[in-house]
């Protein structure tokens, strides 16, 4: 697999962001330095100075919420079922997710408040004072990025100490951490209940901010419908796919650049090609699995290429699946978003023979079933 090819907006991927870890209390970030052995790389150490001292305001700043909101909060009953947006990494569900937001109805977590979700209730309007600190590109692709875009929730757990796959971003070369907390069935039923808490108390809480659907985006969420049906029986949910022959190369570049940006140490990515190949065949299990146990009036299922080619005609189909309704007065800042974003371009990669060919080999069943059979350069 080649190097991408750039475009003008490429230049911009170099742009200063602060990794992640910045929103963590004191208990999580001591908890995740410990595990790991305090392992990071010399040249990651002002961070970890850094992030130590802004962990405890983050923590007395938690506490401040729960004395000002917390009974508020706990007392906001969910009247609309939130939506869930599922998928393999890198295909197309941020973009999904940013499309759905613009419906005045919905609301999407921004990446403040992922990152902030002990107090953003509190500090969500000094949010924009600390944007400095976000890329205006994502490091994985071109697309738009700040603290005020609609975010993935999987870092709601990270930041207040909870168990989760992405961890092991801060300390890529030990052994990948949390695993068990991907598909969540071999968690204990006291650390399920542990695990569904702060899901439920993060909707509550945007929920209570705005009174509107909340929608969220999480491809780690594919392997948990399951769960999150027994946390919101009424949820409904969309699957996006795309071309495996684009994912595959795609999600090697997202893991390599997300390691980069907010890895506490010097990446390796020994055992990375595996682990994509693997995951995405578990994936597509647990999705189909997940799929049976969801009234189908509840689920949909859309590709990628569809929707960028007739963005309009997919979204009045997934809106008329779902019974979401209000359609044609969404469709004025649907087409206000799509024509500002005319220029977009995605990455470019080629696969060698031998990729394409064990791509065949790992993920054929996947390929046949969505009618994916390509050839030539993939774009991602």
């Amino acid at each position: 697999m080649t190097a991408p090819r750039q475009t003008s907006l490429l230049s911009r991927w170099r742009e200063w962001a602060a990794p992640v870890w910045i929103g963590c209390n004191f208990s999580a970030w001591s908890r995740l330095l410990i595990r790991n052995r305090f392992a990071v790389h010399w040249s990651r150490w002002h961070y970890a100075v850094l992030y130590t001292f802004v962990s405890v305001i983050n923590s007395i700043l938690g506490l401040l919420q729960k004395l000002v909101f917390g009974k508020r909060v706990a007392e906001t009953v969910i009247a609309d079922p939130p939506i869930f947006i599922v998928g393999h990494w890198r295909t197309g569900t941020t973009l999904l997710h940013e499309l759905l937001v613009l419906d005045d109805r919905y609301i999407g977590p921004t990446g403040y408040q992922c990152i902030a979700p002990q107090h953003f209730l509190l500090t969500e309007r000094l949010a924009p004072l600390t944007g400095f600190m976000v890329s205006k590109h994502r490091a994985m692709d071109n697309m738009d990025s700040s603290l005020h875009h609609p975010q993935e929730d999987e870092f709601l757990w990270i930041m207040q100490g909870q168990p989760s796959p992405y961890l092991t971003l801060a300390f890529p070369n030990r052994p990948p951490q949390n695993e068990r907390y991907l598909d969540l069935e071999q968690l204990t039923p006291q650390e399920l209940e542990a695990w569904k808490r702060p899901l439920f108390r993060f909707v509550q809480q945007l929920y209570f901010r705005r009174r509107k659907t909340v929608v969220l985006k999480n491809p780690n969420h594919s392997f948990r419908i399951k769960a999150l049906l027994e946390v919101f029986p009424d949820a409904k949910f969309i699957h996006i796919m795309r071309d495996p022959y684009v994912v595959y190369p795609s999600s090697i570049h997202l893991l390599k650049s997300l390691s980069r940006v907010h890895s506490l140490q010097r990446p390796t990515f020994e055992g990375l090609d595996e682990r994509v190949l693997s995951t995405y065949v578990d994936l597509y299990r647990k999705v189909d699995e997940g799929r049976e146990l969801v009234d189908p009036s509840r689920f949909y299922e859309l590709r990628y290429e569809d929707l960028i080619s007739d963005p309009e005609g997919q979204l009045r189909r997934l809106y008329e699946h779902l019974d979401l309704g209000g359609f044609e007065q969404y469709l004025p800042r649907l087409r206000e978003y799509l024509a500002d974003h005319v220029d977009y371009r995605t990455n470019s990669y080629e696969l060698t023979a031998e990729q394409r060919a064990m791509i065949d080999e790992k993920w054929g069943d996947v390929i046949d079933r969505y009618g994916y059979r390509t050839a030539g350069d993939v774009r991602c």
